[in-house]
């Protein structure tokens, strides 16, 4: 008795400290015709550090969006850059059946995050999270007061502030702010950089604050879709570590294979060929070897089935001709189609886009030149007096800390915004074509086979389907919206565009963002046989590699110099 009565209890005791915070039951997502996942139920549990992984298009990205979103229109416990608008449209544009609760927190991070009231500023925006802001900022109302008024105003505004001070300090509130500030700088965000607005910072400094807002909400589970996009080398190990220890669970889909293997104790596989969600509760080496087993093992039923179904066949079609028979050889011949149904189609191997950026346009010795250009936020100065020329065929790479002004400079070349001072002065035969890291050039609301069309209105039917066939959008995914599409997706959307366009000065903003490895080998083959000029923003090491590029700019103090190895170095750094 007191052995079984020892066995409850920590039955029990076990039972109380699993703690489920999404449950999804048969959970079928379609898109269009296409079916994504079907039938699945799936649990996420306080403690579970699961990679969400597939081959590129199997709708990793729409899965956790989809997940998202139900638990944000849910009225759960949210926090997340898919805000209630965006979420209702995804529903609205994705078939799904089946059931998803939530009993916990749930934070998310999105590939392309938006980024809530431009207004605020960044540290603002990741303690809105905990509604710490609010108060914050009235504190600081009050303070500016103090300062600047005198009397009756001024004792009334002492006297707001000491209110104020008391509240914030009760609700934790000042160790709150120095918790969201710790967490930002191991992100790479500097003080200077959280507390000017969101309108003013990079895009990569926007998505680090985004980050950041996510991880200090604390929820009971995180879903996070490419974390490391974006950060510097030193920011992926603290992120690294940070998921290690985590206390509750996340789900994460990333290409970086080193970070899966470093923090994961689950590995969900989205299998496309399928339609199925394998759930391995292993470590990433283990899971390798076996799904390996896993597959070789389904090639074999499927072989064995196809033998069992073509004799059934073979046996059927003898004893059809016999009358006294034919039932018999009926039955044999529909279980023979039933074994094939059920063996499914053989695994395909997964595709890869094809990347060629185009054939340059002809265009006279210098097709871009920028003088004395200057750009400025309000007070905050990006840089001035940059003055760069572009030669026809010629390859350069653009460096410096985020929020050095990377992306405002291709954006004042492409002509997107305008310069404060100094102008930018097309050559002779200029044509440009610009990839955005944010994918600005892609309209959400038209689908895939519309942007392509309205990137290249010349071009007929045909033409157009068969670039997007060569960027893997063949069939019903050239008719889906671009708001459902992934960060990959997108990607290649964007860069499927360029290849029309006929353009000799490609302004390439981390174009490799959001790739799987295949795709990533086949942006740099592209980057290394492109014979116009490009001038590149990344933090991919393998990118300029590729590149081999002639000159450096280096900003913000728009200083050129010849490019060497020396300088490798600093890309993953900035």
């Amino acid at each position: 008795m007191a052995g079984n009565s020892r066995i409850g209890f920590n039955y029990w005791q076990l039972l109380g400290r699993i703690h489920t915070v999404i449950n999804a039951q048969d959970m079928e997502v379609r898109i269009g015709q296409r079916l994504l996942v079907s039938r699945t139920n799936l649990r996420i549990d306080k403690g579970m550090r699961i990679g969400l992984v597939g081959r590129n298009g199997a709708g990793k990205t729409t899965t956790m969006r989809l997940i998202a979103a139900l638990v944000a229109l849910g009225k759960h416990r949210y926090s997340g850059s898919l805000s209630e608008d965006e979420a209702q449209d995804l529903i609205d544009n994705i078939d799904f059946q089946g059931k998803v609760t939530s009993s916990g927190s749930v934070g998310y991070l999105s590939q392309d995050p938006a980024v809530g009231v431009k207004q605020k500023d960044g540290i603002s925006r990741i303690m809105a999270v905990r509604d710490l802001d609010r108060t914050l900022r009235a504190i600081e109302n009050a303070q500016e007061k103090m300062s600047t008024t005198s009397g009756e105003t001024q004792a009334k505004a002492i006297e707001r502030y000491a209110r104020l001070d008391e509240e914030f300090t009760r609700l934790g509130g000042y160790a709150a702010r120095s918790e969201a500030m710790q967490i930002a700088h191991n992100l790479g965000l500097d003080q200077a950089a959280l507390t000017q607005p969101l309108a003013t910072l990079s895009g990569g400094q926007r998505r680090r604050v985004e980050l950041a807002r996510v991880l200090f909400s604390q929820p009971d589970v995180l879903l996070l879709d490419e974390p490391t996009n974006h950060l510097d080398h030193d920011s992926i190990i603290w992120l690294r570590d940070f998921l290690r220890t985590y206390a509750g669970g996340f789900v994460m889909v990333t290409h970086s294979t080193a970070l899966l293997k470093d923090t994961v104790n689950q590995v969900w596989y989205l299998d496309a060929s399928r339609a199925v969600i394998d759930q391995y509760k292993l470590g990433w080496d283990a899971y390798l070897k076996q799904r390996a087993q896993d597959e070789a093992r389904r090639r074999r039923e499927r072989q064995n089935a196809l033998a069992k179904a073509q004799a059934l066949r073979e046996q059927g079609e003898k004893m059809r001709a016999k009358a006294t028979k034919a039932v018999a050889a009926q039955q044999m011949l529909r279980r023979a189609e039933e074994l094939i149904k059920e063996a499914g189609s053989e695994t395909k191997a997964e595709k890869v886009a094809r990347l060629r950026f185009p054939t340059p346009l002809s265009c006279g010795k210098v097709p871009l030149n920028a003088r004395g250009l200057a750009k400025s936020y309000g007070s905050l100065e990006v840089f001035s007096g940059l003055d760069l020329s572009i030669d026809r065929g010629s390859k350069v790479v653009v460096l410096g800390e985020n929020g050095a002004g990377k992306t405002t400079l291709l954006r004042l070349l492409n002509g997107i915004e305008d310069a404060d001072a100094g102008e930018v002065v097309p050559g002779h035969g200029l044509k440009l074509g610009y990839y955005a890291q944010e994918h600005e050039t892609l309209d959400p609301a038209r689908t895939v086979y519309e942007n392509m069309t309205a990137a290249a209105p010349d071009l007929d039917e045909t033409h157009v389907r068969n670039i997007l066939g060569q960027f893997l959008f063949s069939g019903e995914d050239a008719f889906k919206p671009a708001s459902v599409l992934s960060g990959g997706e997108k990607t290649r959307l964007a860069l499927a565009t360029l290849v029309v366009s006929g353009a000799n000065v490609l302004l390439l903003d981390e174009p490799t963002n959001n790739l799987d490895p295949a795709s990533r080998e086949e942006i740099l083959h592209a980057l290394d046989q492109y014979e116009g000029a490009v001038v590149l923003v990344t933090h991919d090491p393998g990118a300029v590699q590729a590149l081999n590029p002639q000159r450096v700019l280096l900003l913000p103090d728009g200083d050129e110099d010849l490019w060497s190895d020396d300088y490798l170095d600093l890309v993953e750094l900035t």
